[in-house]
């Protein structure tokens, strides 16, 4: 099997208050490029749209630009950047730091998926 798609050309595209999220679907992975505009945080962009209090998604991620902060529901946060690669799992929120915006791309799956879609 030999499979390529580019990002110039997704399969789709969701957008939220203040980002969007950019996805493509092939045999065995579903990849995600979200980009995150300075102000975005989830609880206030994209819960309205899960309709739950924190992301319950599972991430597999690599920060491409700007940072982001993240908040486990169980206390725990961290702040990632540029060349962080980073596994979150669900129970958690997040919002950018700083007026630059974040990009991220996700492999785990889950975030090309179903994020940001209505429950």
């Amino acid at each position: 099997m030999l499979e390529v798609k580019t990002m110039d050309k997704p399969d789709e595209r969701r957008d939220f208050p203040r980002g969007h999220l950019e996805a493509v679907h092939m045999s065995g992975l579903d990849f995600a490029m979200a980009t995150f505009e300075p102000g975005w945080r989830w609880t206030e962009s994209v819960a309205p749209i899960a309709g739950t209090d924190t992301c319950q998604i599972h991430h597999n991620g690599y920060v491409v630009s700007g940072r982001m902060h993240i908040t486990m529901d169980e206390g725990g946060e961290t702040e990632v950047g540029p060349g962080d690669v980073f596994v979150i799992s669900p129970g958690h929120d997040a919002w950018v730091v700083g007026d630059e915006q974040c990009v991220v791309y996700d492999f785990a799956g889950a975030m090309a998926t179903d994020y940001a879609k209505a429950e």
